[in-house]
């Protein structure tokens, strides 16, 4: 048996940083999706607070009121919020934002990777 005598390259800096946009990167996304999880199950759970059967008939006369204040774009913006309360709606927000974040990181790393390229083939 023989032993390696080759001495290992140095690793530049950019590669480092690069592998550790990567990682970032990756427990980024297993942290979204559980996240999601987590907040689309917990919001499964709990009650809904507008299934009180005593605030029925009160809530178009709110909308009514509001849309006659603050006209049409009250009642869409209401309508919205009450869209981003829904735990489906959040679980996709929060899934989305860690892939925008991973993504960048991917895109970064890469970057680095070309500059280490680079640097290598110079010196």
């Amino acid at each position: 048996m023989t032993a390696d005598t080759r001495t290992p390259e140095p690793v530049s800096s950019a590669k480092r940083r690069a592998r550790g946009l990567r990682i970032i990167a990756a427990v980024v996304l297993v942290l979204g999706i559980f996240g999601a999880d987590l907040v689309y199950w917990l919001g499964t759970r709990s009650a809904e607070v507008s299934d009180d059967p005593q605030m029925l008939g009160n809530e178009k006369a709110e909308s009514r009121q509001a849309e006659i204040l603050y006209g049409k774009q009250a009642s869409l913006i209401k309508e919205w919020s009450d869209e981003l309360k829904r735990p489906g709606i959040q679980a996709v927000m929060v899934v989305v934002t860690a892939v925008l974040v991973a993504g960048g990181c991917f895109y970064f790393a890469r970057l680095l990777d070309n500059v280490g390229e680079q640097a290598d083939e110079k010196g």
